[in-house]
């Protein structure tokens, strides 16, 4: 929510506050009470709770009392109907809803930001959604604004994504990802950019429409550029050439439930007694029922199919094949839990 949303409420407690110092600081010039007087008479006039006067008052003081009464009643109108106004119009709900949200979103650690929630932004929610990832999404158009709205298990915010403030207000300085899916190249662009400059160690996915974008995006800090029609056409063409093997892989990644899927299991926490240990010692097919289909090393080099006897380090990524019953298990033998 904007901030001026609260300023129906604002403006007339305003008034009322003014109103209030302007008693105040009347009853004391005017009849000389003292502070303590004069706060309690204006609070006793303006309520028009029908007590009596505390000291007899002149007539400029009868004068300045009847001013007050008249304003003040006027303004305690005002008020109320703006209050019932806020309350019965939904304003004050949704105001809750939305600092509620920002709480939550100031908690965030380690999380995902997606910058748009066009038709690329909704199918990567709905990856994040059946991996369990922390998110949150930056969306600037009205209409996408009100259906996010309606989704109370979205974490969301109205802004423009390649502004540092809004991406501070998302997390950036805490986030582990940035996935910017704008339809339009140059924003893309500005918003890999300012993610890069407020952190440095951002992984940052970024969509691009258009080839000459590719390196330029790369130089802004990208980690990955990813072009869909590129992908689409390369797809399309291969479920010609080798349409079981695609399907098979997607069957890998797409299936439900507790069926085998490919997993990344980091070595960070690999267990003393593993290091420079080869996979065959590690026995992991045997033990965990899961099996090691390649490696990431500290390079950055991919291995495919390592042999058994391949060295282990806590520096490389395992791709393996596997259960989540099974990976667990492979997680607990390579922590050595």
């Amino acid at each position: 929510m904007k901030k001026t949303s609260l300023k129906s409420i604002f403006i007339p407690l305003s008034l009322l506050f003014l109103i209030l110092i302007i008693g105040t600081i009347g009853f004391v010039v005017i009849e000389h009470f003292s502070l303590i007087d004069a706060f309690f008479m204006t609070i006793i006039t303006m309520s028009t709770v029908g007590f009596g006067t505390l000291h007899p008052l002149s007539i400029m003081g009868k004068f300045f009392t009847v001013f007050l009464i008249i304003f003040s009643f006027g303004i305690f109108a005002y008020v109320a109907s703006e209050i019932a106004k806020y309350i019965i119009s939904g304003k004050l709900q949704e105001y809750v809803k939305t600092h509620n949200k920002y709480k939550r979103i100031g908690k965030l650690n380690n999380h995902i930001i997606v910058c748009g929630y066009d038709r690329n932004g909704k199918q990567v929610i709905k990856e994040l959604l059946k991996y369990k990832e922390k998110f949150v999404i930056i969306e600037k158009k009205e209409q996408i604004i009100k259906d996010l709205h309606k989704s109370s298990h979205r974490l969301f915010l109205e802004g423009d994504a390649s502004e540092d403030e809004v991406l501070i207000k998302a997390g950036i300085k805490t986030a582990k990802a940035l996935i910017t899916t704008l339809p339009n190249d140059a924003t893309n662009l500005f918003v890999v950019l300012s993610a890069r400059l407020l952190n440095k160690n951002l992984t940052i996915i970024s969509r691009a429409s258009n080839e000459s974008s590719f390196s330029k995006l790369k130089q802004a800090g990208a980690t990955n550029v990813i072009m869909p029609d590129l992908i689409g056409g390369k797809r399309m063409a291969k479920l010609i050439i080798r349409p079981d093997i695609i399907n098979f892989l997607e069957q890998i990644q797409l299936v439900k439930g507790d069926n085998a899927k490919i997993h990344e299991v980091s070595c960070e926490k690999l267990a003393p007694g593993f290091i420079n240990k080869t996979i065959a010692e590690l026995n992991v097919r045997n033990v965990s029922g899961a099996n090691i289909i390649g490696l990431k090393t500290e390079k950055g080099e991919y291995v495919l199919n390592p042999e058994p006897k391949y060295k282990l380090s806590s520096q490389y990524k395992i791709f393996t094949l596997g259960t989540l019953s099974e990976i667990e298990k492979f997680k607990s033998i390579l922590s050595n839990e």
